[in-house]
């Protein structure tokens, strides 16, 4: 832009890549612009005769400059990137640090923000010491036993784990490793352990023990699960981006069904009391009948009287 009808043999020479090459770079800049994507939101782009002439890119000329919500996104998922253990051993903790200033100072105000006195803080040690034992159990290889909070049955468990690996999906570091108490292999979030103590005894997973696939979240549900339906409204829309929908239609006016499925029933029902009023059951009745008993005794609590 700053060279306009520059040659094509010129700038492949200046970047150190072939002419094909420039040209196949040059034919994906007609794919990019503003949201929209129709012919006056796209960026225009001609190499005839030999010389590459830009049109309709004012809006990448102008310096980025991010809003607080994109820079607190990104600075958040960077920091915890940059504390997550697994990173140590895979990645280049001093090129991530110098990426987060970068995008520090790139995004200005928004960063000062998010740096701020009430900015959000990144912790993946919930339970005191649990992550420095998770670490040992791997690398010592040994049995693990685990104090677990289980959300959806509201119970602590204690659990023999043998330790796998440390993965990080859904935003959150998980130890995947083989249950004896439930006789397969499973995750535990960090945030979740109570209590962590390293066995002496070696960690040997069966030999059919094998890793799961989070690359698409840690909720999979089952197809014998059951299916539920929910109507949403604009607000609750976070619910079809958040889980795994089987169904997702457009009812109007910002609004959604969904139908989703999951096994637990106190899940389900603790999601449509998080809804509010931003969503209702629409299927099947026993859950619905069940979301109205357990709103029905949470209200009555504020409706007793203040002990004297």
């Amino acid at each position: 832009m700053s060279h306009p009808g520059a040659q094509v043999a010129e700038v492949a020479k200046i970047f150190a890549v072939s002419e094909k090459q420039l040209i196949d770079d040059l034919q994906l800049v007609w794919m990019c612009g503003l949201p929209g994507h129709t012919p006056g939101d796209l960026i225009d782009v001609s190499w005839d005769g030999g010389e590459i002439l830009i049109d309709n890119a004012e809006t990448i000329a102008r310096p980025l400059r991010l809003a607080v919500d994109e820079a607190s996104a990104l600075l958040v998922a960077l920091r915890m990137l940059l504390e997550f253990p697994e990173f140590a051993e895979m990645g280049d903790r001093e090129a991530l640090a110098r990426v987060i200033a970068k995008l520090e100072r790139a995004a200005g105000e928004a960063a000062a923000a998010v740096s701020s006195k009430v900015a959000v803080e990144v912790d993946v040690e919930a339970a005191p010491d649990a992550l420095a034992a998770v670490q040992e159990g791997l690398r010592a290889r040994r049995r693990l036993s685990l104090r677990y909070y289980v959300p959806g049955r509201d119970e602590v468990t204690w659990r023999e784990v043998d330790p796998m690996r440390l993965v990080f999906a859904d935003g959150r570091p998980y130890l995947e490793g083989w249950c004896y108490r439930a006789e397969a292999v499973r995750l535990f979030r960090l945030d979740r352990m109570q209590e962590v103590r390293v066995l002496g005894v070696a960690a040997e997973p069966p030999a059919g023990a094998e890793s799961r696939d989070v690359a698409q979240g840690v909720f999979r549900p089952s197809p014998t699960d059951e299916l539920v339906e929910l109507e949403v409204t604009p607000d609750g829309r976070w619910v079809a981006e958040y889980y795994p929908c089987e169904e997702v239609t457009e009812l109007g006016e910002g609004r959604l069904r969904v139908a989703l499925r999951a096994r637990d029933q106190g899940w389900l029902v603790r999601l449509a009391l998080r809804l509010g009023d931003t969503g209702r059951v629409v299927s099947p009745p026993a859950l619905a009948a069940a979301v109205h008993e357990r709103a029905g005794a949470a209200l009555a609590l504020y409706e007793r009287e203040p002990a004297r």
